[in-house]
């Protein structure tokens, strides 16, 4: 073969060698990518953001019926040996099923800015769960909300899935652009459920606003003296996601986090936290919230 030939190969083979290169690199890339949007579990989409959802000041006269929930959660919602509340979403009848559309559909009906403060927290938190519920039984049986896609990313969080006020909002745009935006509350946390085992409990009761502080607080000393929560193993402190993911929502630094944990811990994980400043480790899990 002509010497020329062979520069012409070798010059052709190692374009190709960089073309190929260049594409694996792109095709990494993306993969990271698209695997980041399918591990996010919460992304704020704050389109709610505006007075559509803003909140009276004022006192409520006539509070929101929450009756039906609370039906619902008496009937459905079991405490297991650990502590945690499941919802036997294989057991809900068909009756219950449209009961529970048929009190989602009032919530919507619903003109939150005309309720006070508490009572239109209680009113987000309960559809946030409401809806939640329903979107599990929707998919039911599933082994964890996350197997429940919306495009490439895990769980139903970003789906429009209830109207108030003329807009359309998802989960996150409960969560994200009106509870958390509206309310300087951290405990929001122990009060919207995701339907998973790693996630603080489902209330066995509606949340409402003429006992809410109380409720908020029960939620929180429920998460944080769980294992889910917090634990210590062989001195090192391990928590739940929820307080990496919300950083900003306990404080700027880890030791504020600990210091949040002390105030709702019981003795003995206070007298464990006694000198920590600094979390080990995190972790959440996601298995489904079901009941045997």
């Amino acid at each position: 073969m002509p010497v020329g030939g062979m520069k012409k190969m070798k010059y052709s083979a190692k374009k190709e060698n960089v073309v190929a290169r260049f594409w694996a690199i792109m095709f990494m890339a993306l993969g990271g990518f698209v695997l980041s949007l399918m591990a996010a579990p919460y992304m704020a989409n704050a389109n709610a953001n505006d007075a559509a959802f803003a909140y009276y000041s004022g006192e409520i006269k006539e509070p929101v019926d929450h009756g039906v929930w609370g039906a619902f959660l008496r009937r459905y919602v079991v405490t297991d040996e650990a502590g945690l509340n499941r919802v036997a979403y294989g057991k809900v009848t068909a009756e219950d099923r449209a009961a529970l559309e048929a009190y989602i559909a009032s919530l919507e009906a619903i003109d939150p800015t005309r309720l006070g403060g508490d009572e239109a927290f209680a009113y987000w938190v309960n559809l946030y769960n409401a809806a939640t519920v329903k979107i599990v039984l929707d998919h039911y049986p599933i082994a964890s909300i996350r197997d429940i896609r919306t495009g490439f990313r895990a769980g139903p969080w970003k789906r429009d899935v209830v109207r108030v006020n003329g807009r359309d909002l998802s989960l996150d745009d409960i969560e994200h652009g009106i509870l958390r935006q509206y309310w300087n509350e951290p405990r929001v946390h122990y009060a919207v459920n995701c339907a998973s085992i790693g996630c603080p409990n489902l209330a066995k009761t509606p949340y409402s606003g003429a006992t809410l502080d109380m409720e908020l607080d029960k939620a929180a000393s429920a998460y944080v003296n769980s294992s889910r929560g917090v634990r210590l193993e062989r001195g090192r402190l391990k928590v739940s996601s929820i307080y990496r993911w919300f950083r900003s929502d306990f404080g700027r630094k880890e030791r504020d986090v600990i210091d949040h944990l002390r105030h709702y811990a019981a003795p003995e994980l206070q007298m464990a936290l006694a000198g920590k400043t600094d979390i080990d480790s995190y972790d959440y899990d996601w298995r489904l919230n079901d009941a045997d």
